[in-house]
């Protein structure tokens, strides 16, 4: 009599190993960056940090930039903390602003790793940590620092990768902001124009840059948790007092709360991935829980001004 063959679905031997538990428990723990070299700049603390931390738990190897020494010490900790080893990270501490800098972020990257696959433009400020002015009131010099800073140091580095990333055909993610968009925002007027700048330098690299296999795309956060508000003035407990204020009205925030930088990290990932993105150019991706969206006039509704 003859024995029953084992009925399988795999058509061929290597289908078979594609089953076996072993190698799919392999295969998935292999990262979707991994192979990928990355460069996140203004990474010492927030969204850069979780950007860097996010793409190291996914296998790449990537060059973290920050002024903060210590700070950036911290982020190569947490990368490590996901799974990275030490030889897959690079620090450059120093200011973006010098050029100096700008060209050892490149050739650093390029003498570890031989390679840039992914560049994210995330450094960026509202405007000097000595400055004490708000709006039309600040000077020249911090419109010169704030323009030199969220749109020229993005354009200087960019072109300096440029080489390496079409070589690569590879991804740039700027971070923008919904400072950025076409609402007026006369409190932070310099930072709202440097990032409209940014709007336009992105879509102005993708069409110029996907013909060479690049693409370029952009994020533009909202109200984000992070150490901004410190860095314009506020104590920490007030920083967080003005979140809980902003994040308990709906009318700013119809989500409900105050976005984490990881919702940004995730973001820029998606648009770094040419898996699942690969179609998107050129495209600014607004991450703030729907604030951009809200009207503020229909906010209010009509029949309570009459009482």
């Amino acid at each position: 009599m003859q024995k029953p063959t084992n009925r399988t679905f795999c058509s061929s031997y290597s289908d078979k190993l594609c089953h076996s538990p072993s190698l799919s428990l392999k295969k998935k723990m292999v990262g979707r960056f991994e192979g990928k070299v990355v460069i996140v700049t203004g990474s010492s603390n927030g969204i850069g940090r979780a950007t860097a931390v996010l793409f190291a738990e996914e296998g790449a190897k990537v060059t973290i930039t920050g002024r903060d020494d210590k700070a950036l010490a911290e982020t190569r900790k947490e990368m490590q903390v996901v799974g990275a080893k030490k030889e897959d990270i690079v620090a450059i501490q120093g200011d973006l602003i010098d050029e100096v800098i700008q060209k050892k972020i490149i050739d650093a990257t390029i003498e570890q790793f031989g390679k840039i696959d992914i560049l994210v433009n995330n450094a960026g400020g509202t405007a000097p940590s000595n400055t004490s002015t708000h709006g039309f009131d600040q000077t020249m010099e911090t419109y010169d620092y704030v323009m030199n800073l969220n749109t020229k140091v993005v354009l200087s580095l960019t072109k300096r990768a440029l080489p390496h990333l079409i070589a690569s055909k590879g991804e740039i993610v700027m971070v923008s902001s919904i400072a950025g968009l076409p609402f007026a925002l006369p409190g932070l007027p310099y930072y709202s124009m440097s990032k409209a700048a940014l709007e336009q330098l992105t879509k102005s690299l993708a069409v110029k840059y996907i013909a060479d296999g690049v693409r370029v795309n952009s994020v533009n956060p909202g109200a984000i948790s992070t150490t901004i508000m410190q860095k314009q003035g506020l104590s920490e407990e007030n920083a967080r007092k003005a979140e809980a204020a902003v994040s308990s009205n709906r009318t700013l925030i119809p989500a409900g709360r105050i976005g984490a930088a990881r919702d940004v990290a995730e973001a820029i990932a998606f648009l770094a991935d040419r898996r699942v993105s690969s179609f998107i150019v050129g495209h600014s991706l607004v991450i703030d829980g729907g604030s951009s969206i809200m009207c503020p006039i229909f906010s209010v509704n009509m029949a309570d001004t009459h009482n």
